[in-house]
């Protein structure tokens, strides 16, 4: 995987922190890798905040995009990540699980999606319910992207994350690629940004998003997931013979292929081999972390809306109001955290 080697340059990027220490265990030590997305901050927080007050471990967290982050794991300068899209990265990473380099930790949230989607009021106005409509006459221009006003802008996801190649070989098996930009809007936050203002200012947007994540949780955000070809593996799998072929030798490597829906999932958390065989304990604790999807709604609206952007102040607030998390770890682990809480 010659274009995921390389992409560990852009950990230069990638933020870098040491939680806890004062009472760390010094035979404890973990690196976790974690994400420019919310849901993924979540989970990190929560899992941190466990090993570093409940196992005693000093824990050190890097924050990155989905290549960089998954590639240290891969190269073993990572420990664990606590959410991994499995199916957006299955071609290079089912490899190094079936391995041992990596291990499958289980299920972290059992139902996501992600998919384009429309605003309400645009989609019953110009009947735009899948990818086929964007190519009516006329529509690209409801989306009109003010940097190439040629063009329609479908906001897109992060150049830094796999979904935002998987979103330009759709385009161009769609035949999209002609009326839309891929737009690369910069950063988790902004894609937010982006969405609300649009809802904000009643103006149409065409763009990819995901579940579960706070903003679908707000009723001023109402929006249509457009249809595509069902979700078929062996199309998904000619679909990352593309994505791979691009991000190792740019744009121009594409070639005819196939193109279909992601597949709505389960997110997974991984452990390293190396990690896991030397540690079981604290792997258990990884492999028995799960959370619902409406848990993690909820949280995301907490640290949105309550607790003013603090990802740890997020954690205690779960830790403190819910006994779940009891059972993913021993009792006296379970006192460890709750006295520091």
């Amino acid at each position: 995987m010659k274009f995921i080697k390389n992409s560990i340059l852009s950990l230069l990027f990638v933020s870098f922190f040491t939680l806890g220490a004062g009472s760390a265990n010094a035979d404890c030590k973990v690196r976790i890798g974690d994400f420019d997305w919310d849901s993924a901050n979540i989970h990190t927080a929560v899992g941190a905040y466990i090993l570093e007050n409940g196992y005693g471990c000093e824990v050190d967290v890097t924050k990155g995009s989905t290549i960089p982050i998954l590639t240290a794991l891969v190269d073993g300068q990572l420990d664990m990540i606590f959410e991994h899209w499995a199916d957006n990265n299955a071609e290079w990473i089912d490899p190094e699980i079936a391995s041992g380099n990596l291990v499958d930790a289980g299920i972290n949230t059992p139902a996501s999606e992600q998919a384009w989607f429309v605003d309400r009021k645009t989609s019953e106005e110009y009947g735009i319910t899948s990818v086929e409509d964007l190519k009516k006459p006329g529509v690209w221009e409801l989306f009109k992207d003010p940097e190439n006003p040629s063009k329609g802008r479908a906001t897109s996801c992060i150049s830094g994350w796999s979904c935002y190649t998987v979103n330009l070989v759709k385009m161009k098996e769609y035949g999209l690629d002609e009326l839309y930009t891929n737009y690369d809007p910069g950063s988790g936050g902004a894609l937010d940004a982006n969405i609300s203002a649009a809802f904000s200012k009643n103006k149409p947007i065409l763009t990819y998003y995901w579940t579960p994540t706070s903003l679908m949780g707000k009723p001023e955000i109402d929006m249509v997931r457009l249809s595509e070809p069902a979700y078929d593996s062996d199309c998904w799998g000619k679909l990352q013979e593309n994505v791979r072929a691009i991000q190792a030798d740019g744009e121009g490597a594409w070639k005819k292929g196939c193109a279909c829906e992601y597949k709505d999932m389960a997110l997974t958390k991984l452990v390293t081999g190396a990690y896991a065989s030397d540690n079981a304990d604290i792997t258990a604790f990884v492999k028995a972390y799960t959370m619902p999807t409406s848990q993690v709604n909820d949280l995301l609206a907490y640290y949105v809306d309550v607790s003013g952007g603090d990802m740890e102040a997020t954690a205690m607030h779960y830790l403190k109001n819910n006994s779940d998390w009891e059972s993913w770890v021993s009792a006296d682990v379970a006192a460890k955290v709750k006295g520091s809480l």
